[in-house]
């Protein structure tokens, strides 16, 4: 029996749990798919490949046998999904990490699945099959910071995950990296897809939603990451993710 789910033939398996703040599961893996809905609290995801954020209401889908780890961010009650790779690939679910937005029939299902007993109804097997339909169709949310491959540039971009602010300029991690200005921004984008300034504003917006859904205020954590003011702040928040940040993570 694995750790995270019951040992089970059926297509999907839904379990419930709740975790304490600064909880942490160091890089593992599943040989099922997760959908990982966080009903409440924040959780953050790493991988080789980047960062991810779920905020409150939203779920992150972590194909089967992909390497990762999560910390909670606040008190997290986390809804999981583990389906098997058969019906991964039936589903046509994503090859990779994909935070997603989750419609409030996700959401009941989940609730619902979580509580089906082994074996199963007939009525809980249709709920199962609908369950996992409504997940293929769920939007993909831009919610992740891409870490590139060449080891310079992943040292830096880790260090500003952990410390990111709008105030690190360009000629700073050049720097830092050991590369000419120029030779930074070409192979930033060659490795990343983005420029170096939008890669370092995803990477405030990120930290900014793992703070506002601990509960810290929107102008205290607006200053403290280099906005020039919370209205900056709101205005580049509210572009990026459709929603003000007083009413992002509610």
């Amino acid at each position: 029996m694995s750790e995270f789910y019951p040992t089970t033939s059926r297509e999907v398996v839904v379990t419930r749990h709740d975790y304490a703040d600064g909880q942490r599961f160091d890089h593992h893996q599943h040989q099922r798919g997760q959908l990982a809905y966080a009903a409440c609290g924040v959780i953050t995801v790493f991988t080789d490949e980047g960062n991810w954020v779920v905020p409150p209401g939203r779920a992150i889908w972590v194909p089967a046998d992909w390497p990762h780890a999560m910390h909670m961010r606040g008190p997290v009650t986390m809804l999981n999904a583990y389906i098997l790779p058969a019906a991964q690939q039936r589903l046509m679910l994503a090859a990779d990490c994909q935070v997603l937005g989750v419609c409030e029939l996700l959401r009941h299902l989940l609730e619902q699945a979580a509580q089906v007993p082994s074996p199963a109804s007939e009525r809980d097997e249709c709920l199962l099959g609908l369950l996992l339909h409504e997940i293929a169709r769920m939007p993909k949310l831009a919610l992740n910071a891409p870490l590139p491959k060449e080891p310079r540039l992943a040292r830096i971009c880790r260090r500003l995950l952990d410390q990111p602010s709008l105030e690190i300029a360009i000629d700073e991690m050049a720097q830092e990296a050991g590369m000419s200005r120029r030779t930074f921004t070409r192979l930033f984008r060659q490795h990343t897809g983005v420029s170096f300034v939008e890669w370092r504003q995803q990477a405030c917006l990120l930290a900014a939603i793992v703070r506002l859904g601990n509960g810290e205020a929107v102008t205290r954590v607006a200053m403290e990451l280099g906005y020039s003011s919370p209205s900056a702040f709101a205005t580049v928040f509210r572009r990026a993710l459709g929603k003000s940040p007083s009413r992002y993570c509610q």
